[in-house]
């Protein structure tokens, strides 16, 4: 089946299997391979996008469901080639390790600052509690998202 998605900005059309999630065809059919593809259930929000505004995981949803809709992934958050400012604070407070949970987390951060300028210290752990990394314990990962609220 061929999809037209509108993805970081602009319509883009792929043929999927029925079945195909939506981070296969970002990563494989439509060469976005910012998302992660980790766990594939939904546990570890590597590959978090926003669909029409709302933070998903793009291993749950069918890439059928994306069809005439809104995708923006991380590689969609930069505007004329300079950084989004969630991105810019992870590169400055080294909140990148082996960069596997980074996209899902810089997606959900910008999704919280998108919606709560000034989030407290238990919105931005709600916000990113579907979010797992393995290497950072998290320090530099706040002091992040604290960089990237205050530049909102």
């Amino acid at each position: 089946m061929r999809i037209t998605v509108r993805i970081n900005g602009e319509e883009q059309q792929a043929d999927c299997w029925e079945g195909e999630s939506l981070l296969f065809a970002l990563r494989e059919r439509l060469g976005l391979p910012g998302s992660k593809n980790a766990c594939e259930q939904g546990e570890c929000g590597s590959c978090s996008v926003l669909l029409d505004g709302a933070l998903v995981c793009s291993c749950l949803v069918l890439a059928a469901q994306a069809d005439g809709h809104e995708v923006v992934t991380v590689e969609g958050l930069a505007q004329d080639g300079e950084l989004h400012p969630v991105q810019q604070a992870f590169v400055e407070a080294g909140a990148v390790q082996c960069g596997f949970c980074t996209p899902g987390l810089v997606v959900a951060t910008a999704d919280l600052l998108r919606r709560n300028a000034a989030p407290t210290d238990d919105e931005i752990r709600e916000a990113i509690s579907g979010n797992l990394c393995r290497c950072t314990g998290y320090t530099a990962i706040y002091e992040a998202i604290e960089k990237a609220a205050l530049r909102s």
